[in-house]
């Protein structure tokens, strides 16, 4: 039976605390675009120092996804108050997501403000609908607030510097930021939030964030198309571009088709959801999401140059990506279902044999056997959970 709504918060026990509202999912095209631009900042910049900064703008992106989904997971978007705080939160995403190529460079204030101001203003907004209606949410909410005020300073700081000094400024503000969640926004004289009161809707949280890997990985296909569309077509792009849907394809199978449903029933009959939703679905879905853009980045370096000898870049992109990926797997499934796929770890062992062969074979090579090793893992790990569900 519905219980009575409690101001902008979703209703306990129906169908709406559950629903993936039209609005996020418009919510997460700004995002999608992020991600994107996260991957071209990486193209054009993947050195170890490139890199780095690379893998600051996206731990900034998805920190303020993964949050902005944690709100929306409590408040109804059908509302439309909370509707159009994701609106406002969409403009000033598009302003994040256009300064990504220049954070570094022109474009670091507008990128520092519009951060700020999404995290800090969402935050401030939960605090205000929660102080009537939901007063232990509230006061994690106040707790987060004085967190990203905290960080929000270096985040503004740093865009006022040159490129190093802002480098190391926005890192310890994003270093803050994760510091927080993992000592749960524990703030002097206001004490530390407790994990059993964040009590979300498991199905909800899953649904969201397998959503945002099913457009990260159509985005990559989309890039990869147009990539592939604007060279010049012989054997050697032809089977770069097929390796790479494939692969696309082999990580899609390997989260959705074995593991993705499964999961969202054991978070959703937790009793400890809040706290499974943190681990799984704040930290885990991160190392996926980085994964699924190395992906990505190697696809492009490898329809850009399929010949040749391959590069420490895309050796690293390409198989540290596609490692990357079966690590996060292993982890998502260690913590769900307290497995170990045995595919996953020989999928690992071949991926490291390949990193000694690529060096001695052409790009298109490499990318061919690290489909090859993805496909294999997929269709080991597909016959396992087929013999499982048949006993």
């Amino acid at each position: 039976m519905e219980t009575a709504r409690l101001g902008l918060f979703r209703p306990k026990g129906s169908h709406a605390e559950h629903k993936v509202s039209f609005s996020e999912l418009f919510f997460d095209l700004v995002f999608v675009y992020a991600i994107t631009q996260s991957a071209h900042l990486l193209i054009a910049h993947f050195t170890p120092y490139g890199v780095l900064q690379g893998m600051l703008v996206i731990l900034a992106v998805w920190w303020v996804w993964v949050f902005t989904t944690w709100v929306t997971n409590w408040l109804d978007p059908e509302t439309v108050p909370v509707r159009l705080m994701l609106f406002a939160l969409m403009l000033l995403g598009m302003g994040l997501s256009i300064s990504i190529p220049e954070a570094f460079g022109k474009h670091g204030l507008l990128f520092a403000v519009c951060y700020v101001a999404m995290q800090i203003g969402r935050t401030v907004f939960i605090c205000m609908c929660s102080r009537k209606h939901r007063p232990d949410l509230h006061r994690g909410f106040i707790r987060m607030t004085v967190w990203f005020a905290v960080s929000g300073v270096f985040w503004l700081i740093g865009a006022f510097q040159d490129d190093t000094l802002r480098t190391l400024l926005w890192g310890l503000a994003i270093a803050i930021e994760y510091l927080s969640a993992s000592v749960s926004f524990a703030v002097p004289g206001l004490g530390r939030s407790d994990s059993k009161e964040w009590d979300i809707s498991g199905a909800h949280m899953a649904e969201r964030c397998g959503l945002l890997l099913i457009i990260a990985l159509g985005e990559s296909l989309l890039v990869t198309g147009n990539t592939f569309a604007g060279t010049q077509w012989d054997s050697a792009t032809i089977t770069a571009f097929v390796s790479a849907f494939v692969t696309t394809v082999a990580m899609w199978w390997l989260y959705f088709s074995l593991s993705a449903e499964r999961a969202s029933d054991v978070i959703s009959h937790s009793d400890n959801s809040g706290h499974l939703g943190r681990v799984i679905y704040t930290y885990v879905h991160l190392l996926l999401i980085i994964a699924i853009i190395l992906v990505a980045v190697a696809d492009e370096f490898v329809l850009a140059h399929p010949h040749g000898h391959t590069s420490i870049g895309t050796m690293v992109a390409m198989i540290g990506g596609t490692a990357l990926y079966l690590i996060a797997n292993i982890l998502f499934k260690w913590l769900v279902f307290n497995g170990h796929p045995l595919s996953h770890y020989i999928g690992l062992g071949l991926l490291a044999i390949l990193c000694v062969a690529a060096f001695h074979v052409p790009p298109v090579a490499v990318a061919v056997a690290t489909t090859l090793i993805l496909v294999l893992v997929a269709i080991q790990e597909t016959v396992v959970v087929m013999r499982k569900n048949s006993h």
